[in-house]
């Protein structure tokens, strides 16, 4: 590892030394990383009904289709041609015993293992269903008969009277059988009534436990005694059970509405959406031969792959998809899936906030070169801060940082906010906001601290951040745009921020934002004024009483219409990512130890209204304060289950029964829970973690620079060793 620049040393080691201590770090230890893999078909099965999952000992996965026995070669599953005698033959059904699999044709049933020994002739086109127990016995079923092989030999069943055959199953050397809500269980030869339920779909067992699924949810029948061993489970993402798989301590439950895994210690994980199956409808699950699961839905074959890594190796999984697919210009661009979830489509395209999410990028980078001396993140950084210097030089106003640039006639978002350069090469977009300038605060203030290695690179970082303090100081602290106005929302003049109540959040972020500004300006560039213009209105203007100003304090505030906007009709959750990140300025800048103690104290406000979202970038911007309580562990939490897909696939969770929901409030919390990011959808910091539904359908993905930001943050501020 490098030596950090003394000025990212001098900065360490202030944060390190709280008034409590030394802050330990957290160990990176590894966990359990899943992601999905979804299998491609062969042409001969587009549009093929898949009825069935089954995996040989040998990890060979098999698929019954009503084209016939398909079978996984490498990613691809097609029609079976392995075993020349049976290629053209089409199987009704497949079984699995000891790890051998077991065909059923329409006048016999047959394995190609134990040297192909297992044999048994059936008279035709009686029987569709097989079960073979761990003795061997065979047991057939069909519309009308049901047969049991055993001792070589065909001997017929007698069924309930009055009702077709149901569905079959078989536990070590034991048959059950499903008919009409009522489950029999074979026994001397004799088929006896076991247990009546409800909506019964399906059955699994373990150790002396029958598992029963139904319409409604499971629950649990003691095979020795038939009493209830597990009470009914319905508080569940979806109780419409299509079938029931216990895989080593865990319970594994398909439904119309996806599949979810109930783990031993009681926590559930929910795959469902396109970010996990090809479709929600689930008809069997199986573990492979790896320790993974295939989930066959209605439209192919899936797989849970899970795999363990630590933070580290999976930032390296985001770093390496930003670089091969995300670098438009040094920014880190968003991508527009001309197919959903096919990257193989893909387009860069421009944003309304390129700015912003590529300021974070570079952070991200100057925090990695800041916490590991990697040359590598910290030529990234350059090549992004260079993208952003151009947004300010490529427009005629001086100071005033574009959101974005594409060469003529490629613009993509809000096509009626750009203006041509005039090289006849190259259009620029305007109406830029708070939020960018922000950004480029918080970017350029992390780039000086941890990356900025010589005195011309710091003069490069203060030159661009002057020329933006600059602008706004001379035009009355706006931002002036093409028309000669303000921009919608680059506005901290008092006259508009005490326009606000302070039950309206504005006047609280445009304070901490414009506070925070001038002292990072006056650090890097030394001038006076910005020192200055900050006491003042810190002290003469009510700044320093808005930012201490609780947030608890916000609450709704009709009749603040700001050009058509009702300001405190609602909770914007952006304004939260936009605080924390102004204060990741204002605090670590304050001109004395009394500001930074009050600052320190309204972050703190801040952050315990937000802890229950366990955002790291929350969290580990309030650490950078010097507290020891700031949810480490919530803030892990979230990263761990952060996707590593980051295409933005449409998701449900709204007909969940395991979560709380809300009535409609001030901030749009719809439920009470907080899902694991891999069961939302995936969104920016600025998004609430606490909405049900949404997604684009898989048209953009997002870079996951998302990720790197709290993670090298964390690293940078050595919270996670």
């Amino acid at each position: 590892m490098k030596a950090l620049s003394s000025t990212a040393a001098i900065f360490v080691i202030s944060f390190l030394c709280s008034a409590d201590g030394l802050i330990a770090a957290e160990k990176d230890t590894p966990f359990i990383q899943d992601s999905s893999v979804k299998f491609s078909a062969a042409v001969e099965l587009q549009g093929a009904v898949f009825q069935r999952l089954q995996v040989e000992r040998d990890g060979i996965v098999y698929v019954l289709t009503d084209r016939g026995l398909a079978r996984l070669f490498d990613n691809r599953l097609a029609l079976d041609k392995s075993f020349r005698p049976l290629a053209g033959l089409h199987p009704l059904d497949v079984t699995m015993r000891a790890g051998h699999l077991f065909y059923l044709y329409p006048d016999k049933w047959l394995s190609n293992d134990s040297a192909g020994k297992p044999l048994g002739s059936l008279p035709a086109g009686v029987y569709h269903q097989l079960v073979v127990a761990d003795d061997g016995s065979v047991m057939v079923a069909g519309d009308a008969k049901l047969g049991l092989f055993k001792g070589g030999r065909l001997q017929s069943i007698e069924r309930p009277v009055g009702v077709s055959t149901g569905s079959l199953f078989t536990y070590r050397n034991e048959f059950f059988l499903i008919i009409n809500d009522a489950v029999y269980r074979l026994s001397s030869d004799q088929l006896s009534l076991f247990h009546r339920g409800k909506d019964v779909t399906t059955l699994a067992f373990r150790s002396d436990e029958m598992l029963v699924g139904t319409r409604n949810g499971y629950y649990g029948i003691s095979l020795q005694s038939g009493r209830e061993t597990l009470a009914p489970q319905t508080k569940l993402p979806f109780a419409d059970i299509t079938c029931l798989r216990p895989i080593n301590n865990d319970l594994w439950v398909g439904t119309s509405r996806g599949a979810f895994r109930k783990t031993s210690d009681g926590r559930t994980d929910y795959y469902a959406s396109q970010r996990w199956l090809r479709d929600d409808h689930v008809i069997d699950i199986q573990q492979d031969g790896t320790g993974d699961v295939l989930i066959l839905t209605r439209t192919g074959l899936n797989k849970i792959h899970f795999r363990t890594m630590t933070l580290a190796a999976k930032a390296a999984i985001y770093e390496q998809k930003i670089r091969l697919r995300h670098n438009r210009f040094g920014f880190c661009s968003e991508l527009r899936l001309l197919t959903p979830g096919d990257i193989t489509t893909a387009e860069m395209i421009d944003t309304d906030n390129d700015g912003t999410w590529s300021n974070y990028y570079m952070a991200s980078q100057a925090f990695r070169y800041g916490a590991t001396g990697d040359e590598t993140a910290r030529r990234n950084a350059w090549e992004t801060f260079e993208a952003l210097e151009r947004l300010e030089s490529i427009n005629p106003l001086g100071g005033f940082p574009a959101r974005t640039y594409e060469r003529l006639g490629f613009k993509y978002s809000d096509t009626d906010r750009w203006h041509p350069v005039g090289d006849g090469e190259w259009e620029w977009k305007a109406h830029t906001s708070s939020d960018e300038i922000t950004a480029h605060a918080f970017g350029c203030a992390v780039l000086y601290e941890t990356t900025a290695r010589t005195e011309a690179e710091r003069k490069r970082i203060a030159t661009f951040f002057d020329k933006i303090m600059d602008h706004l100081m001379r035009n009355n602290w706006y931002l002036i745009d093409v028309d000669g106005k303000p921009t919608l929302w680059g506005r901290w003049n008092p006259e508009y921020v005490n326009w606000y109540p302070h039950t309206i959040i504005d006047r609280k972020i445009n304070s901490a934002e414009l506070i925070g500004m001038l002292e990072f300006a006056h650090k890097v560039t030394g001038k006076e004024t910005y020192r200055q213009k900050a006491v003042e209105l810190l002290d003469q203007f009510g700044y320093r009483d808005n930012i201490t100003s609780s947030v608890t304090n916000i609450g709704p505030t009709r009749g603040f219409i700001h050009q058509g906007d009702d300001m405190g009709n609602e909770w914007n959750h952006s304004d939260d990512l936009l605080s924390f990140v102004a204060y990741w300025t204002l605090h670590r800048f304050a001109f004395d130890k009394e500001l930074k103690k009050q600052f320190a104290s309204a972050i703190k406000d801040h952050w315990e209204l937000e802890k229950n979202e366990q955002c790291p970038v929350f969290n580990f911007i309030y650490a950078s304060t010097g507290t020891k309580n700031y949810d480490l562990a919530g803030g892990l939490w979230t990263l761990r289950r952060f996707p590593l897909d980051m295409v933005d696939w449409s998701v449900q969770n709204s007909h969940r029964q395991d979560i709380t929901k809300l009535p409609v409030n001030f901030r749009n919390q719809q439920l009470v829970e907080l899902l694991p990011p891999g069961e939302r959808r995936v969104t920016r910091w600025n998004g609430s973690p606490f909405t049900l539904d949404g997604g684009n359908g898989g048209h953009t993905e997002l870079a996951g620079d998302e990720f790197l930001l709290p993670y090298w943050m964390a690293r940078y501020l050595k919270l996670i060793d």
